[in-house]
């Protein structure tokens, strides 16, 4: 287990923002999690958990705390059955498996982070979640001090949300367990419109594994969604807000309001999401309502490649990024009257 003092905490963000924390802590093994989260809880000393750093928005005072980063490696492959440990690079893990012939997660390709992450916001991407492939996780719980292993029934799943998210301070990750499909080198069935669009083919149509993942990496790197420490629009979360999902009552107000501002023809985005309700474009709010790709003149701005990611431009700070981001939820509160919810964890700044 590595230990430094004042440790910067910006190169471990994709954002590359945020002040330094008083004790930066790096567990390579499980135990050396469970020990440095307990010595923590011991003493009353706050604590950060740090997987890939790619859904955090750290504050320019740092952390007065410690900041644990899990760098826990370990994969293990039978049959259809996958286990990840926390710290293992998920895009990485995604490739193995479409190595393997396994489907499931291979429209994840690209995601930035660490494999420990993906239960915590029921990551998803061109129509797939990881709740679909999840059997269990393996969790250190703080409130019992034992390790537990979750079934998928009892993660709470939803959009981008999970048990782990609405309790943040009672579980770490430890460990992720898959069940993959074995479709004889086929994908899953396509449900995404724009990868089925991509891919040339209808939506519930199976194409090879690694077209399928070729193909999703390439939509996401024309948006800056794949890393590339050469290109700031990738200096980012990714996408900063969540789309937000509304009450049949809401969805009528929006559309009414959508009518009365960009006139009659124009038709938001609508997808069905759950009974009674709708789920609508972040991406399309934020562009209508005038911060369009590009948009800023400062150091922090909505990337060149998509209006729903935010990005540092190389010289920004988390206030910088901050400001823009209360702009956007203003200026698309004032259009449409929604009112957008961040994504990434926010740690020591609040919207």
């Amino acid at each position: 287990m590595l230990e430094r003092h004042d440790a910067p905490l910006a190169p471990l963000t994709t954002f590359r923002l945020g002040g330094p924390a008083t004790r930066l802590v790096t567990a390579t093994t499980d135990a050396e999690v469970i020990e440095a989260v307990r010595e923590a809880d011991d003493t009353g000393t706050p604590l950060l958990v740090i997987g890939g750093g790619s859904n955090l928005v750290i504050g320019d005072k740092g952390f007065a705390g410690t900041a644990l980063v899990i760098a826990t490696k370990g994969v293990t492959l039978d049959g259809t059955h996958l286990e990840l440990a926390a710290g293992e690079v998920w895009t990485d893990a995604v490739a193995r498996t479409v190595e393997a012939g396994l489907a499931g997660v291979e429209c994840l390709a690209g995601i930035p982070g660490s494999a420990g992450a993906t239960p915590i916001q029921n990551v998803g991407a061109y129509g797939q979640e990881v709740s679909s492939t999840i059997t269990e996780v393996v969790a250190y719980d703080r409130t019992t001090r034992e390790t537990v292993t979750v079934p998928n029934a009892d993660c709470a799943f939803s959009y981008r949300h999970s048990r782990f998210k609405s309790d943040p301070e009672r579980y770490v990750v430890l460990r992720v367990r898959f069940r993959l499909e074995d479709a004889e080198g086929l994908s899953a069935p396509i449900k995404y419109a724009e990868t089925a669009r991509a891919l040339g083919v209808e939506p519930g149509d199976r194409v090879p594994l690694d077209k399928a993942r070729e193909t999703v990496l390439k939509l996401r790197s024309g948006k800056g969604m794949v890393l590339d420490p050469e290109d700031h629009d990738t200096w980012s979360a990714g996408s900063f807000f969540t789309n937000p999902i509304l009450t049949d009552e809401q969805f009528a107000a929006f559309h009414a309001r959508v009518e009365q501002r960009l006139g009659t023809d124009a038709v938001p985005p609508a997808y069905p999401a759950g009974e009674g309700h709708t789920k609508t474009s972040a991406a399309w709010l934020i562009d209508k309502a005038g911060f369009t790709k590009g948009y800023g003149t400062g150091p922090a701005r909505i990337s060149t490649k998509h209006t729903l990611a935010l990005t540092n431009r190389g010289e920004a700070t988390t206030e910088d990024l901050l400001t823009l981001a209360r702009e956007v939820v203003a200026g698309v509160h004032e259009t449409f009257g929604i009112t957008l919810v961040n994504e990434p964890v926010t740690v020591g700044v609040t919207l």
